[in-house]
């Protein structure tokens, strides 16, 4: 057995062995004996198990669970104590949701508002572009119509000139024309 046990049964014998007694010497003796008698019980009753807890307190199974029932009480306060502050923390949060909110959606305009700007910026750039280059293009296309033309009045003007040298050169003007030039040759040395 073990040493509690063995404690509890000696108890045990000892209250019931006085009870026994004390009924004993009840029915010997009668009367007022008697209610001295149960007062004695009941002292002896009373030191029982005022020896019942004694032992149950000193007890190192018992000590050792006490232990840990306080160190289980001690480790539910920390964690009360740590739920108490994160509630306090999340209670915190809530209240200035609100303001988080409006500084996100504040954000998200300035934000929204910036790549607008950056967006308009850019398309202007390539209009600018754009334009840049239909200019170049058009002052090239423009180069080239005035070469054409210039290339097709110069042929027109050939194209006129000899038809009009072919209407006014007539045989005899020609033998005028060049019996001048042979003249001007004439007079001149060589």
């Amino acid at each position: 057995m073990t040493r509690n046990r063995l404690v509890f049964f000696a108890v045990s014998i000892l209250f019931v062995s006085l009870l026994v007694s004390a009924s004993l010497q009840a029915a010997e003796g009668g009367g007022n004996a008697t209610s001295e008698r149960a007062t004695e019980i009941f002292k002896w009753i009373n030191f029982a198990i005022l020896v019942v807890v004694i032992v149950w307190i000193w007890n190192p199974r018992l000590r050792r669970a006490r232990d840990r029932v306080g160190s289980a009480i001690a480790d539910a306060g920390a964690a009360k104590a740590a739920a108490e502050v994160q509630l306090r923390d999340a209670e915190t949060r809530l209240a200035n949701l609100q303001k988080e909110v409006a500084e996100l959606r504040a954000f998200a305009e300035r934000e929204s508002a910036a790549k607008v700007e950056r967006l308009r910026a850019a398309t202007l750039s390539d209009i600018q572009k754009i334009v840049a280059a239909a200019k170049a293009e058009i002052e090239a296309a423009e180069r080239a119509a005035r070469l054409e033309l210039k290339a097709l009045a110069a042929n027109l003007a050939v194209d006129g000139a000899e038809s009009l040298l072919s209407k006014q050169l007539t045989p005899k003007a020609q033998e005028s024309l060049i019996s001048n030039f042979v003249k001007s040759l004439e007079g001149r040395p060589n």
